[in-house]
């Protein structure tokens, strides 16, 4: 007997004035997002929970190690895709754990956004897959 696919593990983080396109992003892909174990910075999964009612698991906010909590799922295989909307004309105190993160991407080949166009890529593609099964 074949077991079901096991749900894609999505990890959402969106620096502050990138909030409202991350709740944007959500809201339409909306469809795509519910079939997926969610994680998100403590924030950005407030407003995920709040706003849209996703069921997202909360870490804590980035500047309090939320960053680093996504990394060490990642680093062990339990993220799959990492939506992460940067705010690349903000200086960000804890920068260090930001490139962290986008270091473990690549060292564990996880796809990574980190702007809309590229989230809207990947969540197409997601979609498409999700479609396909």
């Amino acid at each position: 007997m074949a077991t079901a696919p096991s749900p894609p593990r999505v990890a959402l983080v969106a620096h502050d004035r990138m909030k409202p396109a991350m709740v944007r992003l959500a809201t339409e892909f909306q469809q795509v997002l519910r079939r997926c174990e969610l994680y998100a910075t403590g924030t950005t999964g407030e407003r995920l929970q709040a706003e849209l009612g996703l069921p997202v698991q909360r870490m804590l906010s980035g500047p309090l190690g939320g960053d680093l909590q996504i990394g060490a799922r990642l680093a062990t295989g339990g993220i799959d895709l990492l939506i992460f909307l940067r705010d690349p004309m903000t200086p960000q105190p804890h920068e260090p754990d930001i490139g962290a993160l986008l270091r473990a991407c690549d060292v564990h080949d996880v796809a990574c956004a980190t702007n809309v166009a590229s989230a809207r890529r990947l969540l197409a593609t997601l979609l498409e897959a999700q479609a396909g099964s």
